[in-house]
């Protein structure tokens, strides 16, 4: 962007439109005047039926219908009701009771939750930490509140995660600066749909101890996806895991209601802090009320409202999570397909495990999603490949786009 006229550019880089919002709003564009037959639109972080209409759970739904006025036109405390962050920690770890201390602060979404993460366990001008594929508004985030997003390689070269480079450039920036966030989004990765597996969060944890010698070293797991990358139990199996590794640092994680609840717009989640002393469980809760007060003030009540009714009603629980079932089901259906039909056609995608999206590596992306814009099909240009998002498109649309796809990489 050029620079600015009368407001403070503030170091910022800021662009004329949301890069994402964008190329989705060009293809909603295209299907008004050509057709929706014409258009596969693989940008929306949301899921959609077969016939690209926006999935509400119905079980969910009926909750938001049955509220009083109070319950949600009612300010919120800033930090959550009460009931609303019991039900954050329960929902967040099921089954899972963490012998720590563990406080939760409402969020705008898993947004707001990354954002208070960055402006309390970070200093101004300090590096960020997060893998080279990536949530594109991390790097937002960071550079608003003037600090810097750093990124080491995701996978080895046996497409496994790169815990070795995550250990080097750690020990890299720790030189320059006392303390670092280090940001993981897994399970299902946005954009690649990796997870870590068991042995991957051991050496991982091992790794960020070590690194943190001396230093205040914190992580955090952006874990928006969690209830999508296969069994809601199987999914939480790494929560003991950070159990252990909260007796050594703060490991917080950012919990949405956005994708688990289908409640996008009601800008809804939680930042969750695990800890072993209960001095920084007080702390983490007052830093991240204060710094709520001086940005969004207090988040929607009936949101909070809902998850603590789904939570006070076990059948009413049971039936969301039967519902959501189904949903998974069928995005690990379109994922398979994609993975199936790239394997066939020889197209090399990133390793891909659940979730929303799907990646591409390739030399030219900006290139390669114009071709494909061509022929009504959008995806996400990033730095280093496109992003499909297997949420919003149908099984049909998965078995045929990895032909496309490779097709305008190779034309190129």
């Amino acid at each position: 962007m050029t620079e600015m006229i009368f407001a403070s550019q503030n170091g910022r880089n800021i662009p004329k439109e949301d890069k994402i919002f964008g190329i989705s709003s060009r293809a909603k564009k295209m299907a008004a005047t050509e057709g929706k037959d014409k258009v596969v639109n693989a940008t929306i972080g949301a899921l959609l039926d077969d016939n690209g209409k926006l999935i509400v759970m119905s079980s969910v739904d009926r909750v938001f219908r049955s509220l009083e006025p109070d319950e949600y036109a009612q300010y919120a405390p800033i930090g959550g009701t009460p009931g609303f962050k019991e039900a954050a920690k329960k929902d967040l770890f099921r089954d899972f009771v963490p012998q720590c201390y563990v406080e939760a602060v409402s969020t705008p979404g898993g947004t707001g939750a990354i954002r208070n993460a960055i402006s309390n366990y970070t200093s101004h001008n300090d590096k960020i930490l997060t893998t080279d594929w990536y949530w594109a508004p991390y790097k937002t985030i960071a550079e608003e509140q003037e600090r810097k997003l750093d990124t080491f390689e995701i996978f080895d070269h046996a497409g496994n995660f790169n815990t070795e480079g995550l250990a080097q450039k750690a020990a890299q920036i720790l030189k320059q600066q006392d303390r670092l966030l280090i940001i993981l989004n897994t399970p299902s990765h946005n954009p690649t749909g990796y997870g870590l597996t068991p042995k991957e969060w051991e050496d991982v944890i091992a790794t960020i101890e070590e690194a943190g010698k001396g230093k205040k070293v914190t992580l955090l797991v952006d874990a928006a996806y969690i209830d999508f990358a296969g069994d809601e139990k199987e999914s939480r199996s790494f929560l003991p895991m950070l159990e252990k590794a909260c007796t050594k640092m703060p490991v917080l994680i950012a919990h949405s209601l956005s994708k688990s609840y289908t409640l996008y717009g009601m800008r809804c989640g939680a930042l969750v802090c695990m800890t072993s002393s209960a001095d920084i469980a007080e702390e983490f809760k007052t830093v991240c009320e204060f710094s709520s007060r001086a940005s969004w003030s207090n988040c929607p009540k009936a949101p909070q409202v809902i998850l603590t009714k789904i939570y006070e009603n076990p059948k009413l629980l049971e039936n969301v999570m039967e519902e959501r079932k189904q949903y998974r089901d069928m995005l690990i259906r379109r994922g398979v397909v994609f993975k199936e039909e790239a394997a066939r056609v020889g197209l090399v995608t990133l390793p891909f495990r659940s979730g929303f999206f799907m990646s591409v590596p390739c030399k030219d992306p900006e290139k390669s999603a114009a071709l494909l814009e061509n022929e009504g099909i959008f995806t996400v240009p990033l730095a280093k490949g496109i992003r499909i998002a297997g949420s919003s498109i149908t099984e049909k649309d998965c078995r045929r786009l990895p032909e496309a796809i490779k097709r305008a990489i190779d034309n190129i």
